[in-house]
């Protein structure tokens, strides 16, 4: 390619549907022969269920918005406002006058629930986007990485995660701008400039990890500002990634609220998504008995890791560890509870056992009332004087109760 105006034609070409979730599957070679063969070799075949990927909806979101926010970037990188933002990088860094003539707004968030596999979503999309590949440019010679990913610093330090960007720029392409940086010891603003014509020159997207360590630190609103900056110095488009806690940090102030529009998601709903991921890895037994996954097995898995997909991973994994080394050898019920009680016990206050979302006839449920009867009542009443009142009023007798005595209400 000679021309950086046409740098966006060596993208390949956007999937979507059928071909999109093909294209995203990950399923690691699987032989049941494997299942005959000695514990060692069957544990160590075992991890392969973390390289397991099942794409979902999630998963088709986030690569349309990482491909589209990449070609929007790359748009900007041969046009006539980049050089001249080029020259005014220059001068930032060299007589301290900041001024962004790229500008706009292309910095959004991805937040989500830890362990619904937002970061394994992002790695396979931008694996398929970029298909690991540098784009090199003849007019001018130059190289571009597509995607660059970063962790925010956990003190959300503002210079570390500057130096940490030059630093991966140098791994990709084999430049010196990390350790000219750390030569020269420049100052954060100075930083700032440099990194601006490092992105503006060689990357695409910047997808800035863990993000929710800006909430608790007191460098939080700097850091965010600094990558404010960073969009309107380069031009480049900017994904944060984080936990809830994030979005309850963005929405303090509309400035940090325009910079994080983007998309929000929770644990997976129990449903045929859910249904399916359990079938798939479910598929991957390596005990010598091979039994078939059923509806009460998939209920149980959800109501005890509440939909967190790398919490079934764990769980599978671990109760298939533990059936091979006790000589059970067989996934069931009783090795997954086994699992759940003696690998996932610090889990536990997380991912407390619920019931999953109504899919199927709602099963009767019976509700016993506990009253502390030791306890100092409001008055004194009679619980038949109650019952006539609920029944007079149509209300309910355990909100009467309620207003005179503690009730815990218990399900079975």
């Amino acid at each position: 390619m000679s021309d950086l105006s046409d740098v966006i034609r060596i993208l390949p070409t956007m999937k979507s549907g059928n071909e999109l979730l093909s294209a995203l599957e990950v399923l690691p070679e699987y032989d049941t022969a494997i299942c005959d063969a000695d514990a060692p070799v069957r544990l160590m075949a075992l991890s392969d269920l973390y390289r397991v990927y099942v794409p979902n909806q999630m998963s088709l979101e986030i690569y349309s918005k990482l491909y589209l926010a990449l070609m929007r970037s790359l748009q900007k990188k041969g046009t006539t406002l980049a050089i001249q933002q080029r020259n005014q990088n220059y001068r930032a860094i060299v007589q301290q006058e900041y001024s962004g003539i790229m500008g706009g707004s292309d910095s959004f968030t991805i937040i989500g629930a830890s362990g619904i596999g937002k970061s394994s979503a992002i790695s396979r999309a931008i694996t398929l986007i970029t298909e690991n590949r540098i784009i090199e440019v003849e007019n001018p010679h130059t190289k571009i990485i597509p995607c660059i990913s970063v962790q925010c610093p956990f003190d959300s330090s503002v210079k570390g995660l500057l130096l940490e960007i030059l630093r991966k720029v140098d791994e990709v392409i084999g430049g010196n701008y990390y350790p000219n940086a750390l030569r020269a010891r420049t100052t954060t603003d100075m930083l700032i400039g440099s990194v601006s014509q490092v992105a503006l020159n060689h990357i695409g997207l910047l997808v800035v990890d863990e993000i929710q360590n800006v909430c608790n630190s007191k460098n939080g609103k700097s850091l965010v500002g600094m990558l404010t900056q960073l969009i309107n110095n380069s031009g480049i488009s900017i994904c944060m990634v984080g936990t809830p806690e994030s979005a309850v940090f963005f929405e303090q102030a509309m400035q940090l609220a325009r910079r994080s529009l983007g998309l929000q998601y929770d644990v997976m709903e129990y449903g045929e998504d859910f249904k399916a991921f359990c079938k798939v890895l479910y598929s991957y037994q390596y005990v010598r008995q091979r039994p078939e996954i059923t509806n009460g097995i998939t209920e149980w898995l959800y109501e005890h890791t509440s939909g967190n997909i790398s919490v079934v991973v764990s769980l599978i994994h671990d109760a298939q560890e533990i059936a091979i080394l006790n000589g059970r050898e067989v996934l069931n019920l009783e090795s997954l509870n086994e699992a759940y009680q003696q690998r996932l016990s610090m889990l536990h206050g997380f991912i407390q056992p619920r019931q999953k979302c109504q899919t199927s006839k709602t099963k009767r449920r019976t509700t016993i009332l506990k009253v502390d009867t030791d306890v100092e009542t409001d008055g004194e009443f009679t619980i038949a004087a109650l019952v006539s009142q609920a029944k007079s009023e149509g209300v309910d007798i355990v909100e009467l109760l309620k207003n005179h005595l503690p009730v815990v209400e218990v399900a079975v």
